[in-house]
């Protein structure tokens, strides 16, 4: 994340100067990347500002084609606590990718217009404009659009390969019966 925007990047500047300290220490270590917590991401619809799922209108960033990750917390913490024995996470970031839960917002739309049986206006931002918004917000809310910016516009989530550093959670541990979005949509209705 070394081109994130500013001001969101000195979040990921910070975790990278601990990463490194941690490394020239050779302290044992595994790192979890968890994606994009399902309480904050999911019911909402990726909306900012609310956790809870929009009634008329949906801000759609972009096409709302780019796919994002969503975990649930309660499998964030299921998966980090298998890696903390296992020799296999030793030293190594562990991806969490649950593959029925890799997205794009507008599947994420789709899934809750099934479920609650409400469709909804859809308001579409180009990417122009949603980072134009970001220049009269206040510093917390430069980081959160930043974030956003980079996981529904840029994909940066997914976008990648994991290399040999790395390992991805759900072939690691097959036998975890994570949530799928699906379901975990439905607590809101």
């Amino acid at each position: 994340m070394e081109h994130a925007l500013e001001p969101g990047r000195i979040t990921f500047d910070e975790k990278m100067e601990v990463r490194r300290a941690i490394e020239a220490a050779s302290i044992p270590h595994t790192y979890i990347s968890a994606n994009c917590f399902a309480a904050y991401f999911g019911p909402n619809l990726a909306q900012i500002g609310t956790l809870l799922p929009p009634k008329e209108k949906v801000r759609v960033y972009g096409d709302g084609n780019v796919k994002a990750i969503f975990v649930d917390e309660d499998d964030v913490a299921t998966y980090t606590m298998k890696t903390i024995d296992d020799p296999r996470a030793l030293n190594k970031t562990i991806y969490l990718r649950p593959p029925e839960n890799i997205l794009s917002q507008w599947d994420l739309i789709v899934k809750w217009e099934k479920l609650s049986g409400n469709v909804l206006e859809k308001i579409y931002i180009p990417v122009d404009e949603f980072l134009a918004s970001m220049k009269d917000m206040d510093f917390g809310g430069q980081i959160i659009m930043g974030h956003f910016y980079h996981f529904f516009y840029e994909g940066c989530l997914t976008n990648f390969d994991i290399g040999e550093d790395g390992a991805e959670a759900t072939l690691l541990y097959p036998d975890v019966e994570y949530t799928r979005m699906d379901d975990y949509m439905k607590r809101y209705l």
